[in-house]
């Protein structure tokens, strides 16, 4: 009668115990954690600058509206002007926009004429992530004091 020999040897089993797969896991959290935490503020960062490419874009427009209108929209008038024609407005070659812009948060830039920041043209500004004007989390094209 033959045995067979190697049915009683016992080889190791291959795989990873629970330990080693808890501390990997625990690993790669902590990883995802840290980047997740680092990309906050690159968004931050991300939002401010669209702001402020998308306030450079609203003087352009407006500086065309200037030439062709001879002054800048009023207040009242808004930045809606860059979109439709104002009824008392001459010489208006627009619509200067195809689309309302809007900040990050979806909200309607802000526009103020005569400026209230001691600057020559109007204010335009986001009112940020509050949506509330005159708060910290504002950003125009004034000058920051």
């Amino acid at each position: 009668m033959k045995t067979n020999i190697n049915s009683k040897i016992k080889r190791p089993v291959a795989g990873f115990t629970l330990i080693e797969i808890m501390l990997v896991l625990a690993i790669i959290a902590l990883l995802a954690g840290t980047a997740i935490f680092k990309l906050g503020g690159v968004l931050k960062t991300g939002e401010q600058t669209r702001i402020k490419e998308d306030i450079k874009a609203i003087e352009i427009a407006l500086l065309n509206y200037k030439i062709a209108a001879n002054g800048y929209p009023t207040t009242d008038q808004g930045l809606q002007a860059l979109l439709t024609k104002p009824a008392d407005a001459r010489g208006w070659n627009g619509p200067y926009f195809d689309d309302e812009i809007t900040d990050p948060w979806g909200n309607e830039y802000g526009y103020r004429f005569p400026s209230q920041k001691g600057q020559r043209g109007p204010d335009i500004f986001s009112k940020g992530a509050d949506g509330q004007e005159n708060t910290a989390d504002d950003v125009g094209n004034w000058k920051e004091e």
